[in-house]
C-alpha cells in the first residue's frame, strides 16, 4: 500500500518537454510496483527511508537523497524496504527532447540511478505542481516552468550510482529473465528452478531475500501486469488476453485479476481505459 497525493495531466500544450503527472507517496513496508512497464519517463526521488530498484537485470539499493529513472516501455520492479520503507516524490514526463534533456543532466539508459542533495528544493517544486491543479492557461505555463526548474535543480548536483553486487542475486536475475520469456506458457516454479540450476526451495529463499516475495507471487504479478497493459492498449478479447498471459482458463484469469486489482478484467477495461482529463490531486491508497 502507498498513501499518495497525485496530479494527473493528459492535455498537451507543449512538445519539447511536458509534464504528465507528479506526486508524493509514503509507502507501507514491502510496497512494490511491477514487474511492469510505464508509458512515460518517470523520475523518483527518495525523501526518506530506503528500497530497491530492479532494472536491466541489475539491483540498486537506494535511500534518502537518491533517485531513479524509469524509461518508457522498459521492464522494472521497485519495492520499499520492509523495515524502513521509503517515501518519495515523482514526476512523469515526455517530449521530443526528453532524452536530450535527461542526457544533459547525466541520466540515460546506462545511468538510471543518481544522488542529489537538493531534497527540499525538489520537494517544494512538486508541492507547487500539486497546488496548481486547474486547467487555466496560466497554470499550464507555470507547470511547464516548474518542470524545467526540477531539471535545473538536478543538473546542479547529480551523481550516478552503481548497482549492488551480489552473486546470489544472479540466480534471481536469470529466473526473472526466464519468467519474462516464458510467462505465456504453463510455467511452473520447478521449471524456473531447473533453468537456473538450483532447488525450488533455494529459489524461494533467494526471491524472499532480494524481492520480499515468492517466485510464484512474482510470476502472478508479472502476468497480471501484462494483462493490465493489454486491457489498456488493445481491443483483444478477454479470452485472448487470458491465453496470452499464461492462463488457460479465462475464469481462473478473471479470479486472479480481481484478486490483484479489485475488478474483473471486463470491469477494469470499462473503468480504467485512458481518458483525456486534467485531474485535481487526490489522497488515495494504492
Amino acid at each position: 500500500m502507498e498513501n499518495s497525493h497525485v496530479l494527473q495531466i493528459t492535455e498537451r500544450h507543449f512538445s519539447d518537454l511536458y509534464l504528465c503527472f507528479c506526486g508524493l507517496a509514503k509507502c507501507e513496508p514491502n510496497h512494490s510496483f511491477g514487474p511492469g512497464i510505464r508509458d512515460n519517463y518517470i523520475i523518483h526521488y527518495i525523501t526518506k527511508g530506503k528500497g530497491k530498484y530492479y532494472v536491466n537485470n541489475a539491483c540498486y539499493e537506494l535511500s534518502q537523497g537518491q533517485g531513479f529513472l524509469v524509461e518508457p516501455h522498459l521492464q522494472v520492479f521497485y519495492q520499499a524496504d520492509k523495515d524502513d520503507p521509503w517515501q518519495y516524490l515523482w514526476i512523469g514526463f515526455n517530449g521530443t527532447k526528453a532524452i536530450q534533456y535527461l542526457n544533459d543532466i547525466g541520466l540515460s539508459s546506462n545511468h538510471l540511478t543518481f544522488q542529489c542533495n537538493y531534497s527540499e528544493e525538489l520537494k517544494q517544486i512538486v508541492h507547487n505542481m500539486l497546488k496548481n491543479n486547474n486547467f487555466a492557461t496560466s497554470n499550464q505555463f507555470l507547470l511547464e516552468s516548474l518542470l524545467y526548474s526540477f531539471f535545473s535543480i538536478l543538473s546542479k548536483d547529480i551523481k550516478t550510482i552503481l548497482p549492488t553486487n551480489d552473486n546470489n542475486n544472479l540466480y534471481v536475475k536469470k529466473a526473472i529473465e526466464f519468467i519474462e520469456n516464458n510467462y505465456t506458457n504453463n510455467l511452473k516454479i520447478t521449471d524456473i528452478a531447473k533453468y537456473v540450476c538450483i532447488t525450488r526451495n533455494y529459489l524461494y529463499l533467494l526471491f524472499r531475500k532480494h524481492l520480499n516475495i515468492s517466485p510464484q507471487e512474482y510470476l502472478a504479478n508479472y502476468r497480471i501486469t501484462r494483462a493490465e497493459q493489454l486491457l489498456n492498449t488493445t481491443t483483444l478479447s478477454i479470452e485472448t488476453i487470458s491465453n496470452s498471459c499464461g492462463y488457460q482458463d479465462p475464469l481462473v484469469f478473471a479470479k486472479a485479476f480481481k484478486a490483484k486489482k479489485g475488478f474483473t478484467p471486463s470491469q477494469y477495461r470499462k473503468s480504467f481505459s485512458p481518458k483525456i482529463s486534467f485531474n485535481k490531486p487526490v489522497n488515495r491508497m494504492k
